[in-house]
């Protein structure tokens, strides 16, 4: 029965009285634990941190001597504020600006490249300097077509054709090309892995191929049925093409992975309360104070998150029942339980009564990383879990900080 009261020896309804609900949880335990069984393949781990930015798992990744991934400036500062050297941070976006330039003007941080109008921009930015390139090997996969960053459809990457062009123009403007990074979608599976490895060891880019970027894109065991990854076969997939890849080349080439869901989706729980239960013809609905502007990914990706039950007030619960679990927004699709397309479904829930608490497992990736104040509902609250004890990482946001930047005009 899908019931679960305490998280690492942390009471949830202690927390949801001490910080109010909705708030999101992290076990610091899991992460650690995700970050071991990486390193243990891989030499080189970058975190993905766009999955989850939050500073407290930033410090965690440092301390851990796990490397950065950032897309924006905003997360290169982050980084910086995290106290990462910024030898120790990537730039991985399509597009430089203005922010983006004064941050790598301003600090070592490596570029990956994934155009040749961003090759010619670098050389301003960086004369003489040396970048990775971003490659598109032609196809991609993903859990969903939104997820999905190669193929000719993704805007992501240099196309591969126009790889031979693009090298020939970082010679031309003195940039040397010290390493390939390859990401071709979240959930990969082994055939479409296979693929993209061996593209990324058929890429001519040069003679001054130091390091390969494996990206991410390790799936994760959403549904009870799901079967975690093989680490051990994802690893030696990629380091035989890496090997392949220093015989031609003549010398060592190091590999690096950059996962995010993998390292802190299911340290994650977004904790919420039913405010009222109501019955249609086709479904049982919970209603709570959590919606897609909290935890988008049902909504935008049709995404599963298995969901729990905790009583508030420590009674034994009742047997179980189909049910719908919505939010509270002004919007049809504000539901927890769908599929694809907008499709409601159920899942086997306990007898809930209002008051109650619902827990969604495997929040802790593109949670509350993609969450917005959409009807002005506030972010919540994050909470922290270590060694069974539970602290505020960042408190519940006020009305007036979630209108904080507007002004009236004149």
């Amino acid at each position: 029965m899908n019931v679960v009261s305490e998280i690492s020896g942390a009471s949830l309804p202690e927390m949801a009285r001490a910080y109010g609900t909705p708030f999101y949880l992290y076990d610091s335990a899991v992460i650690s634990d995700r970050v071991d069984q990486i390193q243990k393949r891989f030499p080189l781990v970058r975190y993905a941190q766009k999955a989850n930015p939050h500073l407290a798992i930033l410090d965690l990744m440092r301390k851990k001597g796990v490397l950065v991934d950032s897309v924006s400036a905003g997360e290169v500062h982050r980084a910086l504020r995290a106290g990462y050297p910024a030898e120790e941070i990537v730039y991985t976006a399509d597009v430089f600006d203005d922010r983006a330039v004064g941050m790598i003007k301003n600090h070592p941080i490596q570029v990956n490249c994934g155009s040749a109008d961003m090759i010619r921009q670098f050389t301003e930015i960086r004369p003489g300097g040396e970048v990775f390139l971003r490659i598109n090997p032609g196809f991609g996969h993903g859990h969903s077509k939104k997820t999905d960053t190669g193929g000719p459809g993704s805007k992501h990457g240099i196309w591969h054709e126009e790889i031979p062009e693009c090298v020939r123009l970082a010679k031309e403007c003195g940039i040397r090309i010290y390493g390939l990074h390859m990401h071709i979608g979240s959930g990969s599976n082994f055939e479409h892995l296979s693929k993209v490895a061996h593209a990324m060891a058929e890429t001519d880019a040069g003679p001054d191929i130091r390091v390969i970027s494996a990206g991410g894109g390790l799936p994760i065991p959403y549904r009870d049925t799901d079967e975690p990854i093989d680490l051990d076969h994802y690893y030696e997939v990629w380091d035989s093409q890496r090997k392949e890849i220093e015989k031609r080349l003549g010398h060592e080439v190091e590999m690096e992975i950059e996962p995010g869901r993998f390292l802190v989706a299911e340290s994650g729980y977004l904790v919420a309360k039913i405010w009222a239960i109501k019955e249609t013809a086709a479904f049982k609905f919970y209603l709570v104070d959590t919606g897609f502007n909290h935890l988008i990914r049902p909504a935008m990706y049709g995404a599963y998150h298995k969901i729990s039950i905790c009583p508030a007030d420590g009674r034994d619960l009742g047997e179980s029942e189909p049910a719908a679990v919505a939010g509270p927004l002004c919007e049809s699709c504000d539901v927890f339980t769908q599929e694809d397309g907008g499709v409601v479904i159920t899942q086997d829930l306990p007898k809930a009564q209002i008051g109650d608490y619902v827990i969604i497992h495997d929040a802790g990736a593109y949670g509350r990383a993609m969450a917005s104040n959409y009807n002005t509902h506030p972010f919540p609250a994050e909470v922290w879990i270590e060694d069974g004890k539970h602290s505020l990482i960042t408190p519940r946001q006020s009305f007036d900080e979630a209108i904080g930047g507007e002004r009236l005009p004149g």
